[in-house]
């Protein structure tokens, strides 16, 4: 119990520090991001490279989960509804700066890629696992 508590904490830390890392990424290498990220006036690539960040922090986050506790299926995917759940009321206030698809793009895909990450990391261990076994026979 106490590993998945921490392995929930610890996923949920990731999504943010990661999200905030590759944020700092975006106004360095995107010309015109930090002029217009307050106002959230974003071009269309500008809109892909967020959800992009956003895929990339949930994967993080999962794969953060699944290294922790590797054995619980579920926490991944309470992981994937406590940031979906954080996030649906900043879509809210945020309705009219997006097109819907951006909306459901972002919030759809939450919940399946941190599970996804965390399936990612049981498989590169079960494979490495298997290699040893190989090896060894």
């Amino acid at each position: 119990m106490k590993r998945s508590i921490l392995a929930l904490v610890a996923g949920f830390a990731a999504w943010g520090v990661v999200a905030t890392l590759l944020n700092f990424g975006l106004r360095a290498g995107l010309p015109g991001y930090a002029l217009v990220e307050k106002a959230m006036t974003f071009t269309l690539a500008m809109k892909i490279a967020r959800l992009i960040l956003g895929a990339l922090a949930s994967l993080a986050a999962g794969a953060t989960v699944g290294i922790i506790a590797p054995a619980n299926k579920i926490v991944p995917w309470v992981l994937g509804f406590v940031v979906l759940a954080m996030f649906i009321p900043a879509h809210i206030l945020l309705w009219a700066k997006f097109p819907v698809w951006y909306h459901l793009v972002f919030l759809l895909t939450l919940v399946p890629l941190v599970a996804l990450g965390a399936a990612l990391t049981r498989s590169s261990r079960e494979s490495r696992a298997e290699a040893v076994t190989n090896i060894a026979a």
